[in-house]
């Protein structure tokens, strides 16, 4: 998936809505639209209405029907993505970054350091790709991340996800946080305040 075709995608999208809505792009679009790009088979993203009601929800899924049909990419949409994992998005859609606007289409991207979150939940190597490819682009402080990464799985129930996601972050910094931070980064020092961060309910 590369900028043009998601462009394309949203222009096309605009013009089948008679509405205002508000996009938050996600998943390996969003790590398009920040300068990593790859192969990619679909679009995510929420996708907010600016009036609430069953006929609006039913215009806006019909609308990315069509646009879906005309454009031949596919999407995974929901009014909220926080429900797509078992570790908690959080305040997300308070969290965003502009990108263009497509007649009623307001499209945002979903903020780097909570963007990462899904993918170290995922964890396959593509996601991995993705993160050090957008880390590396759009730099966010270590202490940023691990705060968020803690509040994520500290507003998560426990389980197996949550288990996993902790062992998947912890493996992330140690073996590629020197590429993204620099030389200076201490893997195991990071891991150690991760798991402060963990334990500390009021961080």
């Amino acid at each position: 998936m590369n900028p043009r075709q998601i462009d394309r995608f949203f222009g096309i999208l605009a013009r089948e809505l008679d509405q205002p809505v508000t996009v938050i792009l996600t998943g390996a679009a969003a790590g398009s639209l920040f300068g990593h790009v790859r192969p990619s088979r679909d679009i995510d993203f929420a996708i907010r209405p600016a009036r609430r009601g069953a006929s609006q929800w039913q215009r806006i899924e019909e609308a990315i029907a069509h646009a879906t049909q005309r454009s031949g990419i596919s999407v995974n949409y929901a009014e909220d993505i926080d429900r797509w994992g078992a570790i908690s998005l959080m305040d997300y859609a308070r969290h965003t970054l502009p990108y263009r606007r497509f007649g009623n289409v307001r499209v945002q991207l979903l903020d780097p350091a909570y963007w990462s979150i899904g993918k170290i939940s995922r964890y396959l190597d593509p996601d991995v790709q993705d993160l050090i490819g957008v880390l590396s682009r759009h730099p966010v402080p270590a202490q940023r991340l691990l705060k968020i990464w803690a509040r994520a799985l500290r507003a998560s129930p426990r389980s197996t996800a949550s288990t996993m996601f902790r062992r998947q972050a912890e493996h992330f910094l140690r073996t590629y946080g020197m590429r993204i931070w620099g030389k200076r980064f201490n893997a195991e020092r990071s891991i150690k305040k991760f798991q402060e961060l963990l334990a500390d309910s009021h961080a």
